[in-house]
């Protein structure tokens, strides 16, 4: 066991990852988005899967979950192998997820949605459905646990809109506040800050830690490295379907194979003034074809 500072957080890396991967890979066609040889996602922290668009993230996290399958590959949650389990399957075992785009059923009031996220209904029963004895108690109960988590979450002002006519924002605190129906000891959210204005960034970043405040784990997927640095305790970097890099904040962003994954390889490097005018003219030719320009010799040509 060992600690590690991220400047936040202390982070002690154990021998007891909640959710192990092995040779993961995931192909379409000839492009293969996702080839991971070894993950492991630590109990109890939070963790950043970071990477420049099209690295594999979202991908890797359909295939964790369930709602895409892998060509090869084993991975496990708290020592249970999730290949080929279907996505409610996997939920109901208490690894639950949020989408880029949110999920939530927009005919439905907001209360409507939070009670979709339990599990276990008895009212689901046909047969029990129509004996309201059967199942109102629990009903009852889940409206409750749903009624305390709209208030954490600041929606209960909400509670009777249709979740249609939430902003961005207040339908990532939904789905996340939904997620919780569910009682996950891991939560992944997919890009929780993407679309959300500034005024509730704070508050999602509020939540986000809150989450591991309680004991629960916590991979997102993120682009914004302001909030990767505040928040995460342990980052794992993904590029071309590969894990190329993986500790704390600080250090992980300061090595040079995530700036050039990031940036481009030689980013920073001299070049020469020949060099540069031949990338000058390749911009010129490349600006020509793509707006149908011709060169004077060309039209003269014609």
């Amino acid at each position: 066991m060992v600690a590690e500072s991220t400047g936040s957080h202390a982070v002690t890396r154990s021998d007891d990852p909640i959710l192990v991967g092995d040779s993961v890979t995931r192909r379409f066609g000839g492009l293969t988005a996702v080839d991971v040889d070894h993950v492991e996602v630590q109990r109890g922290v939070i963790t950043a899967l970071i990477g420049p668009n099209g690295a594999g993230k979202t991908t890797f996290f359909n295939v964790l979950t369930g709602f895409d399958q892998a060509d090869s590959g084993s991975w496990s949650y708290n020592g249970r192998s999730l290949r080929g389990m279907p996505p409610y399957k996997v939920a109901r075992l208490g690894m639950v997820r949020t989408f880029q785009l949110t999920k939530v059923l927009a005919k439905l009031t907001v209360i409507e949605n939070m009670r979709l996220g339990a599990t276990g209904q008895r009212g689901e029963s046909m047969l029990r459905a129509v004996i309201p004895s059967m199942w109102r108690g629990q009903e009852n109960a889940n409206t409750e646990r749903a009624d305390a988590l709209l208030e954490r979450f600041k929606l209960d002002t909400k509670r009777e809109d249709f979740a249609g006519s939430l902003s961005g924002g207040q339908r990532k605190l939904l789905e996340m506040a939904r997620a919780l129906m569910v009682d996950p000891d891991l939560i992944m959210l997919d890009e929780p800050m993407a679309g959300v204005n500034p005024a509730l960034k704070q508050s999602l970043l509020g939540h986000v830690k809150g989450l591991r405040d309680e004991g629960r784990t916590v991979l997102f997927v993120e682009h914004d490295m302001d909030m990767v640095r505040d928040i995460s305790d342990w980052v794992i970097v993904m590029a071309q379907g590969k894990i190329i890099a993986q500790g704390p904040p600080l250090s992980v962003m300061a090595e040079s194979r995530v700036i050039d994954a990031y940036l481009g390889v030689h980013h920073d490097a001299a070049i020469t003034l020949e060099e540069e005018e031949a990338r000058l003219d390749e911009i010129r030719e490349t600006r020509k074809i793509e707006t149908g320009e011709t060169s004077p010799e060309q039209r003269g040509q014609q």
